[in-house]
């Protein structure tokens, strides 16, 4: 079976002519046997067969898109282009998995089930359902088999991956096999849904409180690793712009809130939507934004964040030597890096794009240009901020097609400013404190204790005959308990503000 996968997948390179750029020269069996030159653009011809090759290489082509630093602009282009158009599966099949999951007839689960999907991809697809307490419901269900099609695939494109790096020039330098299990991982995470409903449960969590986002609460009860039952959720696809003008919606106050809501999942949270594409964004009649599908979610530490802010408040001042010297001081650079040319490197690529509205502004050549940029200085690309580059080409679109006037620098200059002062000063000691308050609740009791054990170790009588430190060691007893009682008056007046 997995042989007969292969021909098929080589049976694709010689359709649309990848040999053409995979392999050197002296390997592109197609011209010598003669077969006719193929004229479409080669990232046109790699997306079409990965189209033909079935939905987990079309997975696979939407990752590459996503690493500019890697691949050739007009390659990511295309690649940017892949849908997840896939035909529904069996809705005998859907029943099948939930009656074998839930261990009981459908009607007994669900007051109501509707056979039709209203949606279908590679992995899962979605019906809506009645609850029997009649909330309305929508159950994502996975693919029968899909696992095992999966693992397949994957255990190929290793093989694939391993054959590239050692036949194509460039092979090193692109990491195909770092990609491969960087894929391997992802789809992993996507075959259990409890993933998915987790990251749904968080962001919900996140944005409980707020005016700007609505994500679907999610009906653990009913929930499998093969299934997921959340709200339904009723809105406007985002991209039907005309639709949403004829509803009253603000659209440029929608493109606005949008830029905000992205970061306020990377700075406050940490913990980001990042599959932002139109399909999976709809907007709610009052203009709130609505979310779904959460396979894919990205996170950052509190290092990742500082840095991201540093630099992106750099970029809004026009401080390139702040941008270059925050990749030194992150160790991203080679230490003996000069941190002048890599300051002018950098303002070769932002300069042209500021006081442009989004229209005329394409963040994908931005970022082109400074990966090359890295590239020239040996900058070491940060996996955990691959996914935050394409959800910021995702915001980028979703802007442009919303509202191409917007300035995106003036909507998130503030946002950061506030967001940065609020890393600095009495609020983040005061929060930090908070934070550690349980902490200080254990250690505050022991202080007498620790007090009377310096008292004692003070006292005890030293041979000055013999020891001739004494001196030394009585002043570390006094200085001991000087800093004890130092603690405890500080830790109770800090805990005293905190509480007021």
């Amino acid at each position: 079976m997995r042989l007969l996968r292969l021909l098929r997948i080589f049976a694709m390179v010689w359709a649309y002519g990848l040999d053409d750029f995979l392999l050197p020269l002296r390997w592109r069996f197609s011209r010598r046997l003669g077969r006719g030159v193929v004229t479409a653009p080669r990232g046109e011809r790699l997306r079409l067969a990965l189209e033909s090759l079935g939905p987990i290489f079309v997975k696979f082509g939407q990752l590459l898109s996503t690493r500019r630093d890697l691949i050739p602009t007009d390659i990511a282009d295309q690649l940017a282009l892949l849908q997840d158009r896939v035909a529904p599966f069996p809705s005998d099949e859907a029943v099948d998995v939930l009656e074998r999951a839930y261990k009981r007839p459908l009607d007994e689960v669900f007051a109501s089930f509707e056979r039709k999907p209203v949606a279908s991809a590679s992995v899962a697809q979605v019906h809506f359902a009645v609850l029997p307490d009649g909330r309305e419901v929508a159950v994502k269900i996975l693919r029968p088999g899909i696992a095992s099609i999966i693992a397949s695939d994957v255990a190929l494109m290793h093989v694939i991956a391993a054959l590239v790096e050692r036949i194509y020039s460039d092979g090193k330098r692109l990491k195909p096999r770092q990609v491969v299990a960087e894929f391997e991982k992802s789809i992993a995470q996507e075959l259990d849904l409890m993933f998915e409903a987790a990251n749904a449960s968080q962001l919900r969590r996140n944005f409980e409180k707020s005016r700007l986002l609505r994500i679907p609460e999610i009906y653990w009860d009913w929930c499998e690793r093969n299934i997921i039952v959340m709200q339904r959720m009723s809105g406007t696809p985002i991209s039907q712009v005309a639709t949403l003008r004829e509803k009253g919606i603000d659209i440029p106050r929608l493109a606005r809130e949008g830029v905000e809501i992205f970061f306020t999942q990377v700075f406050r949270d940490g913990f980001f939507h990042a599959d932002m594409h139109p399909g999976n964004i709809m907007v709610a009649d009052d203009g709130t934004y609505i979310a779904l599908d959460f396979g894919i979610v990205g996170t950052l530490s509190d290092v990742d964040k500082n840095y991201l802010a540093r630099n992106f408040l750099a970029f809004f001042r026009r401080d390139y030597r702040g941008v270059a010297q925050a990749h030194v001081d992150a160790g991203w650079v080679p230490a003996s890096t000069r941190v002048d040319e890599f300051e002018s490197a950098i303002r070769a690529c932002c300069e042209p794009i500021f006081d442009r509205p989004l229209k005329e502004i394409s963040f994908g050549r931005v970022l082109l240009r400074l990966f090359e940029t890295s590239r020239q200085f040996q900058v070491e690309i940060q996996p955990q901020l691959v996914l935050l580059q394409k959800t910021l080409l995702n915001i980028e679109g979703l802007g442009r097609d919303l509202d191409p006037d917007l300035d995106l620098w003036a909507t998130a200059k503030p946002f950061l400013e506030r967001w940065m002062s609020e890393q600095i000063g009495w609020r983040a000691l005061r929060a930090n404190v908070t934070a550690e308050a349980v902490t200080w609740a254990r250690t505050l009791p022991q202080l007498p204790r620790l007090a009377h054990r310096a008292l004692v170790q003070l006292n005890q009588p030293a041979d000055a005959a013999n020891d001739l430190r004494a001196p030394l060691r009585r002043l570390e007893r006094w200085l001991a308990l000087l800093a004890v009682l130092l603690v405890a008056l500080i830790a109770l007046e800090v805990w005293r503000w905190t509480l007021a």
